[in-house]
């Protein structure tokens, strides 16, 4: 993978990046370039997907008009943490519509909704509304990243993109917490 002096790749951790630097640094990749910006410099229509306090999950079925499933890249499983590297994808025409990494703390879901996740066919904001789950959504940081060859895989890109991105974590309302994530958009595609 070649960059440019601009596109140097990030550490192999970065806090922001977290749980995503976690799966990159186990499988011996550099982390592609990923930079704070301020919530006001998410541009449309990406603000309206990334800014706010809500569940991707309904944001995103709302916006691409369709229900999406889970298709898990890659897991691993330490105790109650349960990691996963996933692409949200459209039930109607299989399209990515997210990228993510999340760390699950599986102590805090009801058996139900455990069993839900582990069989890993749901995403997480839909399993938090069926098993009416009250919880809290706090985004710590808005970033962009600059594509690498293996997001460009998942997406089905060419060359280098600017993509945007939050990190989130999920709580209840006794500040435990439920999930934290790394959420990266594909390009919008009029």
């Amino acid at each position: 993978m070649s960059y440019t002096a601009s596109h140097e790749p990030t550490p192999a951790v970065l806090p922001f990046a977290h749980p995503l630097d976690e799966f990159y640094l186990h499988a011996g990749m550099k982390l592609p370039r990923i930079e704070k910006i301020a919530n006001a410099g998410v541009p449309p229509p990406y603000n309206q997907l990334l800014v706010h306090e809500g569940d991707m999950t309904p944001t995103l079925e709302k916006f691409h008009e369709s229900t999406i499933h889970l298709r898990v890249l890659k897991r691993e499983r330490h105790g109650d943490f349960y990691f996963r590297q996933v692409l949200l994808v459209t039930d109607d025409n299989e399209k990515p519509v997210e990228f993510g990494a999340i760390k699950i703390f599986l102590e805090q879901f009801p058996v139900p909704a455990r069993n839900e996740i582990l069989s890993e066919r749901i995403p997480l904001g839909t399993i938090l509304a069926r098993h009416k789950i009250a919880h809290l959504s706090r985004p710590k940081a808005f970033v962009q990243i600059f594509s690498d060859a293996y997001i460009n895989q998942l997406f089905g890109l060419e060359g280098t993109h600017t993509l945007y991105g939050r990190r989130n974590t999920l709580s209840t309302s006794e500040q435990h917490t439920l999930a934290e994530i790394f959420e990266i958009l594909p390009p919008h595609q009029s």
